[in-house]
């Protein structure tokens, strides 16, 4: 196929914004990949025979666009107009050369979201935190030293430092990066991950309940390394709020030595909290997100056996290990089940993360529907702001002629841009059966297995 690089020099743009322009050109038999001009995307695009010889003369900070297949002519001229057409109609988004610029812009600022690529985060994080804001750092691939160090500056100025590698926030009721669309509360959510905390959120939301402040710290804050440096902070940050009654704590088990530091933090404080340590053995810590939230389904939905082994597609990391945590808890062998979490580095390279750019989940999906030894499909359909329009909707047409057991949830609420009850049948219009929760979609495909 006919593969077309273009380099803008000295351009800037949020890789969110470049995820979404990758998005809306690759139609039509076209992929597309839009990045800076480092080494190591330079690398990615190669690998993914995307990269000609005008891409390998780019430097850091310039611009890649690639594109490849029978019309990426007309593709490379519509992503150059997507990016320089500026603001759409209605939207009060400015664009700005420096954080300097934007600060002067908007002088009652206090938080900054990072999001370049991981070899410029840090410094980029430095600037924000040495003039006052607070920090939330998108991007990834920063090194563990920088993220030490840029938590303890944070730290000793009395500010937060969310990340690297975080992907959602919910502060003072404005939704980040990925969120979903929540009530106001009085529950504060301390969580490592992105997915964790949209989860528990919407359950909490379809509960009437509500959030003060959702604060991810980053997958490695619980490290032995990090040491919950930013847990925390954070809940600190939460006992001092005063729109904060309680507090959720959420993450993979952190290191003992930092489970005993988060312990004895939370012995401190006056406010109630929860902890939730998916796969910890500690009966006094919750089990599953669905726990945390407080949450019970309604529907105690059952199904039909299925020989076959489970075959789960998520695009939520933090769904994939909790669904995977209680398909071991039920007995299941290892061999029973195969869980992937699509939106790990080793299958978005070069791509969008699929709650962006969900098709990539349906090649994985088509292929289960068609093995064998398959019995079961476990999904989970993560919705909200950043997500895409209408992930259910590209679900049901591979879904069209499946004579498989499909079992998904939908972490949402109806207030999300997507409408929680929309999804929800969308997949149920294309046989799929649909959990309240993920922990129950996970509880039911471990009920419906049957070893072939």
């Amino acid at each position: 196929m006919n593969s077309l690089n273009r380099v803008k020099r000295g351009f800037y743009a949020d890789s969110v914004a470049l995820m979404r322009v990758a998005r809306e050109i690759s139609k039509d038999g076209i992929e597309a990949s839009l990045m800076i001009g480092t080494p190591s995307n330079k690398a990615l695009l190669q690998d993914s025979g995307l990269l000609t010889k005008e891409g390998k003369s780019a430097r850091p900070d310039d611009l890649i666009i690639a594109v490849k297949g029978k019309k990426a002519g007309e593709a490379l001229a519509l992503a150059e107009r997507l990016l320089t057409s500026g603001p759409r109609t209605g939207s009060s988004n400015e664009s700005f050369s420096s954080l300097t610029a934007a600060r002067a812009f908007l002088p009652n600022a206090n938080l900054a979201l990072i999001s370049v690529p991981g070899a410029f985060a840090a410094a980029e994080a430095r600037r924000a935190l040495e003039r006052g804001l607070h920090v939330m750092m998108f991007s990834d691939n920063v090194p563990l030293a920088d993220e030490v160090a840029l938590k303890d500056l944070a730290r000793s100025r009395g500010l937060l430092l969310m990340g690297p590698d975080c992907g959602t926030a919910l502060i003072g009721g404005a939704p980040i990066a990925f969120a979903n669309a929540v009530p106001r509360g009085d529950i504060g959510i301390v969580s490592a991950s992105g997915t964790g905390l949209q989860e528990v959120s919407t359950l909490l939301a379809r509960q009437g309940k509500g959030v003060s402040h959702g604060i991810g710290v980053g997958g490695r804050d619980l490290s032995e390394e990090v040491g919950g440096r930013m847990t925390l902070a954070a809940l600190d940050a939460l006992e001092a709020d005063p729109a904060t009654r309680r507090i959720i704590v959420i993450s993979k088990p952190p290191a003992p030595s930092v489970t005993k530091t988060v312990v004895k933090k939370v012995g401190q404080l006056k406010k109630p909290v929860t902890l939730c340590l998916l796969g910890s053995p500690e009966k006094k810590f919750k089990k599953t997100l669905e726990e945390a939230a407080g949450f019970k389904p309604k529907n105690q939905l059952k199904v039909k056996k299925a020989k076959g082994r489970i075959a789960g597609l998520f695009c939520g990391g933090t769904l994939c290990a909790e669904a995977e945590i209680i398909l071991a808890q039920a007995g299941l062998p290892a061999r029973a089940y195969r869980l992937i979490d699509l939106g790990d580095d080793e299958f978005t390279r070069g791509r969008p993360h699929p709650m962006i750019e969900p098709e990539l989940r349906n090649e994985y999906l088509a292929k289960a529907l068609k093995e064998k030894g398959v019995g079961v499909v476990l999904l989970d359909v993560v919705i909200g702001y950043g997500a895409h329009a209408d992930p259910a909707g590209l679900l049901a047409g591979v879904l069209k002629k499946n004579r498989k057991l499909v079992i998904a949830s939908v972490t949402g609420t109806e207030a999300d841009p997507q409408v929680y009850s929309k999804q929800v049948r969308t997949l149920e219009d294309a046989g799929v059966i649909v959990a309240e929760s993920n922990a129950q979609a996970a509880r039911i495909a471990a009920a419906a297995f049957v070893r072939a």
